[in-house]
């Protein structure tokens, strides 16, 4: 997949340009990378052509541009635009990309999108951090040397003339990726994409922070080993990545955005906030908020609402079923028969009609593990208080649910691990099938919108003329029709009624499967906590191989 990176420097050295292209350079510090003698040392491979100048006097060549036409002379203002074009590892050995054919795919892209400008393009294959992929490194001189005839892109009549500044609008950059898509499309290479807004955004500035971070953190951690101590963690996390994961375990348990809010406070001390129909996160250690729309489009409100929505009826209905636990009388708890699956015999699959309610069991405390027990003899009492009480529940909840042996409660979790298992596994299908109706609809809209200008094209007289004036809706058009006629397999396209009305059968079918999956969850997690006060009480361990286990009368 094919990448486009912009990078607007003020720096009036254009001999920096140079030197970083042709030269070795550190991956973290920016800084060359230096021989024994203190020269600097050539890159192993590269390709170094000049657009509208030569590529060995660029700097020189810029300078006296500048002087002509009295520009860029200031500090403020913008000297060069450097372009990356970073293309697929894969294409390297799947698509028989090579370092020269890269050139002439750079060569041919500068040529048609930067006409007029001098240009620097360099081709190197050694990827960063080691990774392998081609890519091709376009500087260019903000301010344009030559006239040349006026094309699509160009927004104002001033963007063809000399002397005028390069000019980068957003439409302008959209653009320039479907030229990008459209020429990886051409040859046949991995290509995503690129108009689509990221789910989880990392930016150049948070990619390169995390890397040093890491670095920086592995050094501490050898250090602290070398000293006896054992790191704390071995994985370093930025802000922006802590705000993700905090929001996405908040968003897993919250039925409604209040509890969401209240979540992200208590347990991660993240503060929320919708303004003007947006998110914003306050992470700990800031003073200043970051917005969900930095983050990606997983952590805006358009898309926790749809997340955490799906959690609602089941809440709903747990709080229906505790209302009604509390309404029945407690002589009759205790003389309800047991049903089939009680006493350890297989179950159905199928989702449990009634959802599944907590009993608040919690694990019993091992006194003689427990060191700050040892050190606190009031600490000691209540945890002996808390394990009687934990006890006591559990010989409760296995008189109430009619199991009789130690083997048969082990017998229904392993059932009960398997249907969990089962039940995640078509709960994530769901959810992929999911994503690619919402990707069909997608690229359904785009086609629809679209529609007519190709029609309009059909219809020209002047195909390449109008080709040129809506390249931009045309080539969204044909992304489209060529997304939607692989997904068909050589079919009928689905309209869009059918893709809304399968949508709405999947989240309605999504939602009964988090039901079915979370009542397996809940009933796995209590029935293990018991069975781990009883080994505890008879002085077993509960991992211990199943031929060694013995029937023993608990009830």
């Amino acid at each position: 997949m094919a990448i486009l990176k912009h990078i607007a420097s003020k720096n009036a050295d254009y001999g920096e340009a140079q030197r970083y292209l042709i030269f070795q350079h550190d991956e973290y510090t920016g800084k060359p990378v230096l021989d024994e003698n203190g020269n600097m040392q050539l890159r192993e491979e590269y390709y170094l052509d000049g657009v509208e100048c030569n590529p060995f006097t660029f700097d020189m060549e810029c300078r006296e541009l500048n002087a002509r036409f009295h520009k860029n002379r200031t500090y403020d203002e913008i000297k060069s635009h450097h372009y990356i074009i970073s293309f697929d590892p894969k294409d390297r050995n799947e698509c028989g990309l090579t370092g020269e054919r890269a050139r002439q795919l750079g060569l041919e892209y500068c040529r048609k999108n930067f006409p007029g400008h001098q240009a620097l393009v360099c081709t190197h294959t050694d990827g960063n951090n080691g990774s392998g992929n081609i890519h091709v490194h376009i500087v260019i001189n903000s301010l344009r040397k030559n006239d040349v005839a006026r094309q699509s892109f160009m927004e104002r009549d001033c963007d063809s003339r000399a002397g005028r500044k390069h000019h980068l609008t957003n439409d302008y950059l959209v653009y320039l990726k479907q030229s990008l898509m459209d020429l990886c499309n051409r040859e046949n290479l991995h290509q995503v994409d690129l108009l689509t807004k990221a789910e989880r955004k990392v930016t150049e500035k948070e990619y390169h922070a995390k890397r040093t971070g890491q670095k920086k953190l592995e050094e501490r951690n050898r250090q602290m080993i070398s000293e006896g101590i054992t790191p704390r963690t071995t994985v370093f996390q930025t802000q922006k990545e802590y705000l993700r994961t905090s929001i996405e375990e908040a968003a897993a348990y919250a039925h409604d955005l209040k509890e969401f809010e209240q979540i992200l406070l208590e347990k991660f001390n993240i503060k929320f906030k919708i303004s003007r129909g947006r998110c914003s996160y306050l992470h700990p250690d800031r003073d200043k908020p970051i917005t969900g729309r930095s983050l990606g489009t997983h952590y805006e409100e358009d898309y926790l609402m749809g997340l955490i929505g799906n959690h609602s009826n089941l809440g709903n209905a747990e709080k229906d079923q505790t209302v009604q636990k509390e309404i029945l009388p407690k002589e009759k708890i205790h003389n309800r028969k047991p049903s089939a699956n009680q006493h350890g015999t297989p179950v159905s699959a199928e989702a449990p009609t009634v959802p599944f309610e907590k009993s608040g069991l919690r694990l019993v405390i091992d006194l003689q593990r427990c060191i700050k027990a040892q050190q606190s003899k009031a600490y000691a009492n209540k945890v002996k208080l808390s394990n009687l009480q934990n006890m006591a529940k559990t010989l409760s909840y296995v008189q109430e649910h009619g199991y009789e042996t130690l083997e048969s409660m082990e017998v229904r979790l392993a059932e009960l691990k398997g249907q969990t298992s089962s039940s995640l596994k078509e709960l994530k299908d769901t959810e992929a099938r999911l994503r690619q109706v919402n990707e069909q609809i997608h690229y359904t809209g785009q086609y629809l919108a679209n529609k007519s200008v190709y029609t309009q094209l059909r219809r020209s007289k002047n195909k390449v003329q109008f080709r040129q004036e809506h390249s931009a809706k045309i080539a969204l058009y044909e992304t489209a029709l060529k997304f939607l006629k692989g997904k068909a397999d050589g079919g009928k396209i689905p309209t869009l009624q059918t893709l809304k009305a399968e949508k709405e059968k999947l989240l309605e079918e999504k939602k009964e499967r988090q039901k079915k999956y979370y009542s397996y969850r809940e009933q796995k997690k209590e029935l293990d906590t018991v069975c781990t006060n009883i080994h505890a009480a008879l002085g077993q361990q509960h991992t211990r191989p199943k031929h060694k286990q013995e029937r023993e009368r608990i009830s």
